[in-house]
């Protein structure tokens, strides 16, 4: 099986910055989520293409959360007066809306995934 590169981000905002971006390049993507040692994972698996003479590698960008997101779309929105996040059970006018999709359990390419509280 392929390495993945798993990299932690600080906050839930820099999640949804960079999934949003991605996005607003017409780029469609989601989250993934799941349960890992009583913590809550939130992450986007993305490609850095062309590494050198590979074909790409893949990244896995996360978030560790106490508790579950209370919703089924991360929603980002970024205007003169700063950055919107909120997580919703539907969509709104003027956010990105990312869908988060529930797994059963953590992907086995994740096995080198870090989740303890820092």
């Amino acid at each position: 099986m392929g390495r993945v590169i798993p990299l932690k981000l600080r906050a839930l905002g820099d999640l949804a910055r960079l999934v949003g971006s991605t996005m607003t390049m017409g780029h469609p993507s989601y989250l993934i989520h799941f349960a890992e040692q009583g913590k809550h994972v939130y992450g986007v698996f993305i490609v850095f293409r062309d590494y050198y003479r590979l074909y790409g590698v893949p990244m896995f960008y996360y978030v560790i959360s106490e508790k579950e997101l209370p919703g089924n779309y991360l929603l980002y929105r970024s205007d003169e007066s700063g950055e919107y996040v909120e997580v919703s059970k539907g969509i709104k006018p003027g956010y990105v809306a990312v869908p988060i999709v529930n797994l059963r359990e953590k992907p086995q390419l994740l096995d080198r995934l870090e989740v303890e509280a820092e």
